[in-house]
């Protein structure tokens, strides 16, 4: 009797069990149609890289040519001598937003110390207002602020420091420089959201233990806070690593002028300025198909390395 009343347990158990997994995916189902939609779904526009596409003749009155564009890409020397210098701008940008990642952690880490907690809501919201603003308006503020005829160049000049106006934006000196110090104002505050979120979740034994032994702030900064967000500080750099092709089209698509074009263009906004403004979709189709599966390798590689490291894995 008790081995059936066990079995009839287990099965019902079971149902319920199987009726809960069912419900949690009618829950994210809309979700994963979403993604299907705008992540999985375009990718049927990869055949383009294997024709000659006219536009706006359709895809079957095109000349089907293989890999014709593939090997253009390392064949052709003036469109070698093009994609070297993007790759240059693409890992330069890169490379910069990866050694400053560590800003939005020390950023959580002392924004978490304002005892005001009202002062500290104002620098929280006034640090993360500027990821909603677009690049547009971002533009907008920096020509009213640094153009030839702009705020500071004509305080500089009424105030007698300088004659000529001061090439800020039509320039191709500190692209890069001034690239990532645009990036660092708009997305600091948000890049530091999710280390706020991390700081709330620590244990607060953890410090009253600390501050009974006799801890000051920056030892508890260093010895309990600090640790407790490094876990999540090395998987967001695993995948900064992985997107370290993805630079993004709009900051460099706003900013670009005729002055800082060679440095300014990354492989997202190349991509864009070949097939958008060029003359070859299907060339650019072949190049974000090649970034595409390179993003994919370096997210595996990424996630061998967590495994290993950290006996952890990122997907």
């Amino acid at each position: 009797m008790k081995k059936g009343k066990t079995a009839i347990k287990s099965a019902t158990g079971k149902k319920v069990g199987a009726k809960k997994g069912y419900n949690y995916f009618f829950w994210i189902l809309p979700f994963l149609i979403l993604v299907f939609l705008f992540s999985y779904f375009p990718l049927h526009g990869w055949i383009y890289a294997f024709y000659d596409y006219k536009p706006p003749r359709s895809l079957s009155d095109c000349e089907f040519v293989g890999l014709q564009w593939f090997k253009m890409l390392f064949t052709n020397k003036t469109q070698v001598a093009q994609l070297i210098q993007v790759m240059k701008n693409t890992f330069a940008m890169s490379l910069l937003g990866l050694l400053t990642s560590i800003l939005p952690l020390g950023f959580a880490i002392f924004l978490n110390e304002i005892k005001c907690k009202k002062f500290k809501t104002f620098v929280q919201t006034f640090t993360t207002l500027p990821n909603f603003i677009s690049w547009v308006l971002v533009y907008a503020v920096a020509f009213a602020l640094f153009s030839s005829t702009g705020m500071v160049n004509s305080l500089l000049e009424n105030a007698g420091i300088i004659t000529d106006p001061i090439k800020f934006l039509d320039s191709d000196a500190h692209t890069y420089l001034w690239m990532l110090l645009w990036n660092t104002w708009k997305g600091l505050g948000w890049g530091a959201i999710i280390y706020l979120a991390s700081i709330a979740g620590i244990d607060q034994e953890l410090y009253e233990a600390a501050e009974i032994d006799g801890a000051g702030r920056f030892q508890l900064m260093r010895y309990i806070t600090l640790p407790a967000l490094l876990p999540t500080f090395f998987i967001m750099l695993m995948m900064a690593v992985s997107n370290f092709l993805n630079n993004g089209l709009d900051q460099y698509f706003v900013f670009q002028n005729s002055f800082n074009k060679t440095h300014i263009q990354v492989l997202d906004l190349y991509v864009y300025n070949i097939g958008m403004t060029g003359s070859s979709y299907s060339l650019a189709t072949a190049i974000s198909m090649l970034k595409s599966i390179i993003s994919v390798v370096l997210l595996s590689v990424c996630n061998v390395v967590s495994k290993k490291t950290r006996g952890e894995s990122i997907i």
